[in-house]
């Protein structure tokens, strides 16, 4: 295994893995393609601000997004899947609703917080503006967030005036406070980004392990290169994701969506490689009683190319 000599393989090899996504068909209604932007974060900041400042925990956040929010930017198919019914215990784990859940909470909350941290430039008074933040919205944007700049904003903005002789206006413009409301705005955007971000790439977390769930087990590979005219043959052992046994070489990149199979192999120097795909006799899927296949090509950085093909011949073991 080694480098490749031009990046005309590596771009095929991508190419095939993009051409397979399309062919992937996730367990919910298909719909339009959404034109997601976190540009529009800004928008429901502004055109939401009464319900941001009612949200005080998770039920609520989770309503307002699913309903709302979650639409309104580019979230549809989210949205739609953490309001379904009746999903059981097995479906919400493979789906990660967990995880999606998180991130629908953190979302929120970091459009509460960025609204309230905005507000201060328009209050009359500082004390307006924590007035506009409940007890209840308070401890929860406090547990639901990582905002560092969340605690130093609320201590400023529960500070009284200066002097008793400060007028509404000179509240308002205490230095202090407005650039930690700036810090809180800028810390709320990026934890919704990510938070967005987070989301939007729910379906290609789902497809990738639901691929590397059917990549797991012990598998006899037959290679020829072309290079040398040489025939090797040997055993790779996937585990289940997240387990890396000691003595075990894994795949420095893996991407598995439907059938399509892209991996490149990196060990002191050498790089390889792989474009596969996912087979079985008789056009069955993935049946207990039938052994499961790969068929493809790689191509090193030494020159070597050509054909693989793999049986599994031993179950995934957890």
């Amino acid at each position: 295994m080694g480098r490749i000599e031009s990046s005309q393989h590596k771009v095929l090899a991508r190419a095939l893995i993009l051409t397979g996504t399309l062919c992937f068909t996730m367990p919910m209604t298909a719909t339009a393609a959404d034109h997601s932007s976190p540009a529009a974060l800004s928008d429901v900041v502004a055109g939401q601000a009464p319900q941001l400042a009612a949200v005080d925990s998770n039920t609520a956040a989770m309503t307002l997004f699913t309903s709302t929010i979650g639409p309104s930017i580019g979230l549809k198919d989210t949205s739609g899947i953490l309001s379904a019914k009746g999903l059981s215990a097995k479906a919400k784990s493979d789906l990660g609703l967990a995880e999606l859940s998180q991130s629908a909470h953190e979302l929120v909350a970091a459009l509460a917080a960025w609204r309230l941290a905005e507000s201060i430039y328009h209050a009359e008074s500082p004390t307006q503006t924590v007035a506009a933040a409940s007890p209840a919205q308070r401890d929860w944007l406090s547990a639901t967030t990582r905002l560092t700049a969340l605690a130093d904003f609320f201590r400023l903005a529960d500070a009284g005036p200066p002097s008793e002789t400060s007028s509404a206006n000179s509240q308002i413009q205490r230095p202090e406070l407005l650039v930690a409301a700036h810090r809180l705005t800028t810390d709320a955007q990026r934890q919704a980004l990510a938070a967005w971000s987070s989301l939007h790439e729910w379906k290609d977390r789902v497809r990738q392990a639901r691929g590397l769930a059917r990549l797991c087990g012990t598998w006899q590979w037959i290679i020829h290169n072309h290079h040398n005219h040489q025939e090797q043959k040997m055993t790779i052992a996937f585990p289940p994701a997240g387990q890396t046994p000691p003595n075990v070489s894994i795949p420095a990149e893996a991407i598995v969506l439907g059938d399509s199979i892209y991996l490149r192999w990196e060990e002191r120097g050498y790089v390889q490689e792989d474009s596969l795909l996912f087979v079985t006799e008789g056009h069955k899927r993935d049946e207990p009683d039938q052994p499961m296949k790969l068929e493809g090509s790689f191509a090193n950085n030494t020159g070597g190319w050509g054909p693989i093909n793999a049986k599994r011949i031993a179950k995934c073991q957890p």
